[in-house]
């Protein structure tokens, strides 16, 4: 047992055998073990020596750290059990991938680009609004947009009581009844772009996001994942992973 090293559930989630979360069941199961001895604490520190294993299988070495872009379609929700019994993006998602979690979500209704990663502490890291990514989406909405209100965005929003920062939108494309726009924010919270278009008069009818910072979905089919090279990882966290 280590007073550094790292929390034995990121340890246990590192080397893809569940999440930390439930990790840290496992052990208050009993079902893990720390050099030969029952571990019921999850407030332990582990080095490279120590032995662990769970449900008496010695763990694995800690894959690389590792980032995929995903087409996510509409329809899917973010999230690996849901009660309702909706299929999630878990389900769906190739059979050769490694356990992976999302950076951040998308809503069932949403698609386009969701990154997906094997280790928690990456995926918090690039949630951080302090890491100040910009998510970029495409939105068609109903009705005719007045291009001035759509421009005051710019200087945040209040819906609902609900304070929301600034939001750089842009109409693309007018037509009778719907109009494409694009729109880029820092937050990205829960349904932010749905309440403040709506807010405005026009309900979202389609909500596509194309970056989240600068990983783009580009013309990555639906459905499918994309691995992001590491030298590309390392060049934008600006460290090594």
């Amino acid at each position: 047992m280590s007073t550094d090293g790292e929390r034995i559930a990121k340890r246990i989630a590192r080397a893809g055998v569940c999440s930390r979360r439930e990790a840290e069941r496992r052990i208050f199961a009993g079902r893990v073990s720390l050099n030969g001895r029952a571990l019921r604490d999850p407030a332990v520190n582990v080095g490279p020596d120590d032995l662990v294993e769970v449900d008496g299988a010695t763990l694995a070495e800690p894959e690389p750290v590792r980032l995929w872009r995903y087409h996510k379609p509409a329809g899917l929700v973010t999230t690996d059990r849901d009660p309702e019994g909706r299929p999630t993006v878990f389900d769906s998602l190739p059979s050769h991938l490694p356990r992976v979690i999302s950076v951040g979500r998308l809503d069932l209704a949403s698609e386009g680009l969701l990154l997906l990663t094997n280790d928690g502490a990456l995926a918090r890291e690039l949630e951080l609004p302090a890491r100040g990514w910009v998510r970029r989406y495409r939105a068609r909405v109903r009705g005719r947009v007045d291009e001035e209100r759509l421009a005051r965005l710019a200087e945040g929003v209040e819906v609902v009581g609900e304070r929301y920062g600034p939001i750089a939108a842009s109409l693309d494309e007018q037509r009778s009844g719907n109009a494409w726009l694009t729109l880029s924010l820092a937050e990205g919270r829960n349904r932010e772009v749905r309440r403040v278009l709506e807010y405005l008069g026009h309900p979202v009818n389609r909500l596509i996001r194309i970056a989240y910072g600068p990983f783009q979905l580009g013309n990555l089919p639906r459905g499918a994942v994309a691995e992001i090279r590491r030298k590309t990882l390392r060049e934008q966290l600006g460290r090594k992973v």
